[in-house]
């Protein structure tokens, strides 16, 4: 660890464009009465959580009951990308930064597929700018890069990578 975590690092969003779809992909109630459509959250796969947010996902049932249920709709339904931030969000929201750690490059994608660097972007220039921000927060992760991006940042890491 970093550093004392207070907070776990989850992405909690309410605006998704898709959230209707999402939270009808199960079934138009089935997730009815515990999470009515105005707690329904979304949020990315990649997140860091809090000793005491663990424990509360460990030892739920009554929310997993519902987010486990199959989907119906494969195209709007992602459980890890739902049931975590909706619990979080309902149990504990102040516990939480509502942001990840992890900086995508949604430009440009395609099918719900961020952006994947290849081995001719990978330069000093391309690390200062994931490291850059237009938030109040800074990025510890990111992604996505193909596997042949592995030797062109080894070659930049200690020079560039490392560095801070």
């Amino acid at each position: 660890m970093l550093f004392p975590m207070y907070r776990s690092f989850i992405e909690i969003l309410h605006d998704d464009p898709y959230l209707r779809d999402r939270y009808i992909s199960r079934g138009k109630d089935v997730m009815l009465p515990e999470v009515p459509f105005n707690r329904f959250r979304v949020g990315s796969q990649f997140f860091v959580l809090t000793r005491q947010h663990a424990l509360v996902v460990i030892k739920d049932r009554r929310l997993w009951r519902k987010f486990r249920l199959p989907c119906h709709n494969l195209d709007s339904c992602y459980p890890e990308e739902h049931y975590f931030p909706t619990l979080l969000s309902m149990e504990d929201p102040h516990g939480c930064t509502h942001y990840t750690l992890t900086r995508v490059n949604w430009t440009g994608s395609t099918d719900g597929h961020p952006h994947t660097y290849g081995p001719a972007e990978i330069s000093k220039k391309l690390i200062r700018e994931l490291r850059v921000s237009n938030s109040t927060y800074s990025f510890m992760f990111a992604r996505k890069f193909s596997p042949d991006c592995l030797q062109p940042l080894l070659d930049i890491a200690e020079k560039v990578i490392f560095r801070d």
